[in-house]
C-alpha cells in the first residue's frame, strides 16, 4: 500500500486533499459542539443584569441585580431581582404576541415595575453611563452564531495554509521538469532534470533524460559524421585533381587511369557508406524488405570474393529473417576488414547457439587491444597508426553494429579462440525473427 502511494502522484494529492477535508470536518464539528455548548450554557445560566426601578416621576424605587429564571417559552419571561438590602422581587413578562408592539402587556405590579424597570435600565445604560458588563459577559461577535462563523473562518484559513506546502512540494518537480523541457527546446541539449522519487513525475523525468541523451547523441553523431565525411571525401577528390593536373593535355598512362579509377571507387564506396549509416540511424527510413535469408549461401558467396575459408559447425541449413542486402553488407565488411589486416588465412565460421545464428570471422592480423574493442565500432574511429593503411575510413565496423542492432542482434570483437595472434569478430542474429 505504501509503495502504491509513493509511486502514484495523483494518489498522494488525493490523500492530501482527503486529509485536509477530514481535518476541516473534525475541526468544524468541534467548533459547532463548542458553540452549541456555550449557547446552551448561556441560556441555562444567563448572566446577571443590573436593574433600576423608578416610579412615574422618576423616583428610584429599587435597584438590584436581575437574573432570568428557567421558564417555558410559552409562559413568558421571569426575572428574579435581588435588591441590595436582600429583598427578592420577581418580574414577569408575558409572551410577546405582536413583534411590532413597543411595550409588553402584563398584569400586576411586577409587570408595571418591569416596564419601568426596562426604561430605567435603558436610561442607566444610555443616559447616565453607569452600566458595566457583568461577569461572564460575551461580546456579540463571539456569541453564536457569530462566534461559530469566526471560528470556522479561522479553521479554513489554517487548513488552507497547512495543505498548501504539501501540494506545493509535490508539484514543484513538475515545474523543474517544465523548465528543463523549455531549456531543451531552446537548444540546450545537455540539460537534464532531477529524478528523485519513484512516482510518475520521476519516471517522466527519467524518460525525458533518456530521450534528451539519445537526441544529443544523434545530433553529435551527425555533426561528427558530417565533419569526418567532409574530411574523408576531400582526400580522394584531391588525389583525382592532382592526377588530372599531372596529366595535363597529354595522353594519360595506364597507371594514372588505374589510380583515378581506384580513387573514384573509394569515393563511391565512402559516399555509399555515409548514406547507409545515415539511413540506419533514421528509424523511419526504408532500408529494404525483410525476408528469409540463407546465411550459408550468403556466407559462401562472400567467402569466395575474398578467398576466405568457410567452416560449418554441425548445421545443414541456417536461415534468419532480415534484409538480405544489409546482412550481406555486414558479412562483407567483416571479411574485408579481416583481409585488410590479416597476414594469413581468414576463416568464417557458421554455427547455431540456441536461438541465435553465430557468424565468427577470424584472421591472423595484429589483433585488437582489449581497451579498443568497443571503440573500433564508433564511426570514423581507427586504431592508432591505421589511418595511413590503404582502404578503410572507419565506417565498416560501425555499419556492422548498426545492421546487427537493426535485426535485433549484436556484434563484438575478441581474441582468437585458439590463442594465436589475430582478431575474432562475432556477429549474432536471431533465428527465425526480425
Amino acid at each position: 500500500m505504501f509503495q502504491a502511494f509513493s509511486r502514484r502522484l495523483y494518489l498522494r494529492i488525493w490523500l492530501a486533499v482527503v486529509l485536509g477535508v477530514a481535518i476541516l470536518t473534525l475541526l468544524v464539528g468541534w467548533a459547532w459542539k463548542e458553540a452549541s455548548e456555550l449557547n446552551a450554557q448561556t441560556q441555562a445560566n444567563p448572566p446577571a443584569r443590573e436593574l433600576l426601578l423608578t416610579d412615574s416621576v422618576g423616583k428610584v424605587i429599587a435597584r438590584g441585580s436581575a437574573t432570568r429564571a428557567p421558564m417555558p417559552p410559552q409562559e413568558g419571561v421571569l426575572f428574579d431581582v435581588l435588591t441590595p438590602d436582600g429583598e427578592l422581587w420577581q418580574l414577569h413578562l408575558a409572551p410577546r404576541t405582536d413583534r411590532m408592539d413597543s411595550g409588553e402587556r402584563g398584569s400586576g405590579r411586577g409587570e408595571r415595575g418591569g416596564g419601568r424597570g426596562e426604561r430605567g435600565d435603558r436610561g442607566e445604560r444610555g443616559g447616565r453611563g453607569e452600566h458595566h458588563p457583568p461577569s461572564g459577559y460575551t461580546a456579540f461577535w463571539l456569541r453564536p452564531p457569530f462566534g461559530f462563523l469566526w471560528m470556522l473562518g479561522l479553521v479554513g484559513v489554517a487548513v488552507a495554509v497547512g495543505v498548501f506546502p504539501i501540494i506545493r512540494r509535490l508539484l514543484k518537480r513538475l515545474e523543474n521538469l517544465q523548465r528543463g523541457v523549455q531549456r531543451f527546446g531552446e537548444g540546450d541539449l545537455s540539460v537534464r532534470v532531477p529524478t528523485k522519487g519513484n512516482d510518475e513525475v520521476a519516471d517522466l523525468a527519467r524518460q525525458f533524460n533518456a530521450a534528451a541523451s539519445r537526441i544529443e547523441t544523434l545530433v553529435t553523431s551527425h555533426k561528427t559524421l558530417l565533419a569526418n565525411a567532409s574530411h574523408e571525401l576531400r582526400s580522394p577528390l584531391t588525389r583525382i585533381r592532382m592526377g588530372l593536373e599531372l596529366m595535363g593535355t597529354g595522353q594519360p598512362s595506364a597507371a594514372a587511369k588505374s589510380e583515378i579509377l581506384r580513387n573514384i571507387n573509394e569515393l563511391d564506396q565512402l559516399v555509399d557508406e555515409i548514406l547507409l549509416a545515415s539511413r540506419l540511424e533514421t528509424k523511419e527510413a526504408d532500408v529494404g524488405t525483410s525476408e528469409s535469408v540463407d546465411l550459408i549461401g550468403l556466407a559462401a558467396e562472400e567467402c569466395a570474393r575474398v578467398d576466405a575459408e568457410l567452416d560449418l559447425q554441425d548445421i545443414d541449413a541456417l536461415e534468419v529473417q532480415g534484409v538480405a542486402k544489409l546482412l550481406r553488407r555486414a558479412v562483407r565488411n567483416l571479411l574485408e576488414n579481416a583481409r585488410r589486416y590479416s597476414h594469413g588465412d581468414i576463416t568464417l565460421t557458421l554455427a547455431r547457439d540456441g536461438n541465435m545464428a553465430l557468424i565468427r570471422v577470424q584472421d591472423h592480423g595484429p589483433g585488437v587491444p582489449a581497451d579498443q574493442r568497443e571503440r573500433i565500432f564508433e564511426k570514423f574511429y581507427r586504431l592508432p597508426g591505421a589511418s595511413e593503411r590503404s582502404g578503410g575510413v572507419g565506417l565498416g565496423l560501425s555499419l556492422v553494429r548498426s545492421i546487427a542492432e537493426q535485426h535485433g542482434g549484436t556484434v563484438c570483437a575478441t581474441a582468437r579462440l585458439d590463442g594465436a595472434e589475430g582478431a575474432c569478430f562475432e556477429l549474432r542474429l536471431p533465428v527465425g525473427q526480425c
